[in-house]
């Protein structure tokens, strides 16, 4: 059966051919991602040509496999070949010098402390010297002054769970009982 040429046939001829020439130009445009070899890309570019010539009978919806040529994968390996760009030795990294905490910053702690917990109607609460010294400055060897701090903070009626034997009392041990139920500042400083 011969087929005649129609307007409608024509038109659709055309139209194929304008689909057939934009999946064309869209294959053309993209570049390639790895360099390829001579076999590979002929064999890419038939496996482009072929499907680019069945693109005008199925839908154009269907992606099309990348060109690879040789001339794409040369300015690619142009590109990733650049000079290298000299870097100036690098300097060493100076240490932050730290900032060790006063006796009137642990005061203001340990008071702190003191007044939450007769806020919360607690009669005690327990400061150990090394705790607050992990808590305000961790890794910082500052026990002289959290254990003075320490000292300062205590009123009549205070009492040491741990006391060490050294005269500055300066420990990691040193413990505190604070009470808590008169804070009052007609309560006298422990004379110790």
């Amino acid at each position: 059966m011969t087929e005649k040429k129609t307007v409608k046939t024509s038109a659709k001829a055309a139209e194929e051919k304008k689909a057939v020439k934009k999946v064309a130009a869209k294959v053309e445009t993209k570049e390639v991602a790895k360099p390829a070899t001579k076999a590979s890309a002929t064999k890419t570019v038939k496996t482009v040509t072929k499907p680019a010539a069945k693109a005008a009978t199925k839908p154009a919806t269907k992606a099309v496999a990348k060109p690879a040529t040789k001339a794409v994968a040369k300015s690619e390996t142009k590109e990733s070949a650049k000079p290298a760009v000299k870097k100036a030795p690098a300097k060493k990294a100076v240490a932050p010098k730290v900032v060790k905490k006063t006796v009137q910053d642990y005061i203001d702690v340990i008071n702190w402390k003191k007044w939450e917990a007769h806020n919360m109607d607690w009669l005690y609460i327990e400061i150990n010297a090394g705790d607050l010294l992990t808590e305000l400055e961790a890794g910082v060897s500052n026990i002289t002054t959290a254990s003075k701090a320490i000292l300062e903070c205590m009123l009549e009626g205070d009492e040491f769970i741990f006391e060490p034997k050294t005269k500055t009392k300066a420990s990691e041990k040193l413990t505190v009982r604070y009470y808590c139920d008169n804070l009052s500042e007609t309560r006298q400083k422990y004379q110790g």
